[in-house]
């Protein structure tokens, strides 16, 4: 069996990511006879068929799904092993962050990186927590700030800070929490499945209000249309101008570091935000403490 190449296999997960030949194409800059022969190259070379016919579009056919993750794994691991063959100082960092601590957490470390370390390239990578922990599985980030990471991925939480989830609303609009409306996150946030356990814990169905963003809750919050869990971090501004009340709620505060995350085998300029970020001389009160193994 010959080898793919690596320039097939982004046409591929270019033609999965979009479940069309042309899109795929578009994105490229190649024709759509140029991605179809890069397809039907893999499908030739593999011996099975990993895209079918589904309404107007394509689909991942079941040999497709795992060819895909497979795929993803492998063209992270190539980016991964230029960036560790680079010194450290001059690489590239790809950071995951989900909304929240993107904000409040890490920007302050990031200003204080970049002048310490000008030459490096950074990228940012701004998801919910699960979609963030999928990448950095695949190797297409290099470190995740966010909550904890799901068990049994074999991926390594490399330092802590401390953060708590409180539930706030606006001032002397919401005298129960547990009778008002509770704002919520989108699909895949952490947050939104530790208030879904609360209300459990509680033993409470509240009605729901979901507006995806942190944002947009956090504002949603502020006009007073219902309460909601939050990190924290991210109200000191709003408790401060008496935008946003800590509403007393049994079982919160809610102890939830910030977790720093990265593979078995982090890159150069990874351990090297590391070792930045738990460096209270160089950022102060906001530092990470390295993590216990």
């Amino acid at each position: 069996m010959g080898t793919v190449s690596a320039v097939r296999m982004e046409t591929f997960l270019a033609v999965a990511r979009h479940s069309s030949i042309r899109r795929a194409a578009a994105q490229l800059h190649i024709t759509e006879a140029a991605a179809s022969a890069a397809v039907a190259h893999i499908e030739k070379q593999l011996g099975a068929k990993l895209i079918a016919k589904h309404g107007r579009g394509i689909a991942l056919t079941d040999a497709g799904r795992v060819y895909a993750d497979y795929c993803r794994s492998i063209l992270g691991l190539m980016k991964e092993a230029h960036a560790a063959v680079r010194e450290a100082e001059t690489g590239r960092l790809r950071i995951g962050v989900v909304a929240t601590a993107g904000e409040y957490v890490l920007l302050r470390l990031l200003a204080s990186f970049r002048h310490r370390f000008p030459d490096i390239d950074i990228g940012l990578s701004i998801q919910p927590r699960d979609l963030l922990f999928v990448e950095l599985t695949h190797h297409e980030t290099d470190l995740v700030i966010a909550g904890r990471p799901p068990r049994d991925t074999g991926l390594v939480i490399r330092a802590r800070r401390p953060s708590h989830l409180v539930v706030v609303g606006a001032p002397g609009q919401w005298p129960d929490p547990l009778t008002a409306t509770w704002l919520l996150r989108g699909h895949g946030s952490g947050t939104r499945d530790t208030t879904l356990a609360l209300f459990e814990r509680l033993q409470i169905r509240p009605k729901t209000l979901t507006l995806g963003t942190h944002g947009a809750v956090r504002a949603a919050a502020r006009e007073g249309l219902g309460v909601t869990l939050i990190h924290s971090d991210a109200i000191e501004n709003d408790l401060a101008h008496q935008q946003l009340e800590v509403m007393e709620v049994e079982g919160t505060p809610l102890d939830r570091p910030w977790h720093a995350v990265t593979t078995r085998t982090p890159t150069p300029p990874a351990k090297l935000f590391l070792t930045h970020i738990m460096d209270a001389e160089q950022v102060g009160a906001r530092a990470f403490r390295a993590a216990r193994a």
